[in-house]
């Protein structure tokens, strides 16, 4: 054998090698929060988009939100039961495994959490404290206390950080309105923007946001109407403002306007009918931004809207039926599947995202009670 081949053979052998390292350690894991039974559930996702459960993990009731840290060492949950803490869980990326870690104060319930992109601060929403808030993240993951809480306005439920890490924008459900935020990553401290509100139209119920890949555009999903809102983000300023907004909704929907859930009946009134009212709930981007999806809880539907990426215009597409009141979903980062939880529901479901934007069941599995959230780590 020449010297020449067998510098071939060695370089065959160590390319072999190195795929088969990077197969072994190639993993998807799945979180599912189960707020009622107060705890966490781990599965993994196969080649295929099917799911193997796992184990449960304790976390306290009720747990719900959840974020991963961006080099995906720590799941963060949060319980929304005094006293109000987050969890801090380092994941085992060979086995999906959660260790908890500390558990940390919060300043209240928030129905939404984010790490910041270097992944230094954790950032909440309060529904019913009306408020954000801030705690700073030591190197080892842990949580400390709060840093900064600032009184917003009625009803905030959701928080994010652009892909820059320079500006947060903060939906209101109680008052119509997002907050824009400036945000120094050195310090972890917000500050109004200018102005400091998008007031968006009366009674829709602002819910949740997110952004685009490209960080042009943001799309917020109104509660109580069931629409998507198309904004454009401006790179230099942070601000936001409306470029167009369509139904999720099949035009043959029945679902009437909804009202803000969870007020008290003014006196000689009868508690309002809700069984007929729209009650959207979460939405996503597919990682190539063709497709966005937003999940309607009184239809249990996943519903379909394909994105012009260059005008940031959606249209809509197709519902799905999907498990009972889906509060929470994810796509995986391949964006080829999608995993969909449902309050009401004692399975959740793992689906094929086709080429077409439509999705298709690959299977459903146990959960536990009032499953809400889902967050999907890929180390592959």
């Amino acid at each position: 054998m020449t010297a020449l081949s067998k510098l071939i053979k060695v370089l065959v052998l160590s390319e072999l090698i190195l795929v088969a390292a990077g197969t072994e350690n190639a993993a998807t894991y799945v979180y599912v929060s189960n707020a009622e039974d107060g705890d966490i559930g781990v599965y993994t996702m196969e080649n295929d988009g099917t799911l193997r459960p796992g184990d449960r993990v304790e976390a306290g009731k009720v747990v719900m939100p959840m974020s991963v840290s961006p080099d995906k060492r720590y799941l963060y949950a949060t319980v929304r039961t005094k006293p109000y803490t987050v969890v801090t869980y380092a994941i085992d990326r060979k086995t999906a495994a959660l260790k908890q870690l500390s558990k940390a104060p919060l300043a209240d319930s928030f129905p939404s959490i984010c790490v910041d992109k270097t992944g230094r601060y954790l950032l909440g929403a309060s529904y019913g404290g009306n408020k954000v808030s801030v705690n700073a993240i030591g190197k080892n993951g842990k949580v400390s206390d709060p840093q900064q809480v600032i009184p917003t306005a009625v009803n905030a439920h959701c928080i994010i950080v652009d892909k820059t890490n320079r500006y947060v924008f903060v939906p209101h459900l109680g008052t119509d309105q997002i907050f824009q935020f400036r945000f120094d990553a050195k310090t972890g401290k917000l500050t109004a923007n200018t102005p400091p509100i998008v007031q968006m139209p009366a009674g829709t119920g602002p819910r949740h946001i997110i952004l685009s890949g490209d960080n042009k555009f943001a799309y917020l999903l109104s509660e109580l109407t069931g629409t998507v809102t198309s904004l454009s983000l401006d790179q230099k300023t942070g601000l936001l403002t409306t470029v167009s907004e369509v139904s999720a909704l099949s035009s043959d929907s029945k679902l009437r306007k909804g009202v803000p859930r969870g007020l008290p009946v003014p006196p000689g009134e009868s508690p309002h009918d809700v069984s007929n009212d729209i009650w959207a709930a979460d939405l996503h981007l597919t990682p190539d931004g063709k497709y966005l999806y937003a999940s309607e809880r009184t239809s249990s539907t996943i519903n379909a809207l394909s994105v012009d990426a260059a005008s940031g215009k959606l249209t809509y597409l197709v519902s799905t039926p999907t498990e009972k009141q889906p509060r929470g979903f994810r796509i995986d980062p391949t964006g080829k599947y999608m995993v969909v939880s449902g309050e009401l529901s004692d399975t959740i479901s793992s689906y094929a995202i086709e080429a077409n934007g439509t999705l298709k069941l690959l299977g459903k599995y146990p959960t536990g009670k009032d499953s809400n959230w889902v967050e999907i780590v890929s180390f592959n």
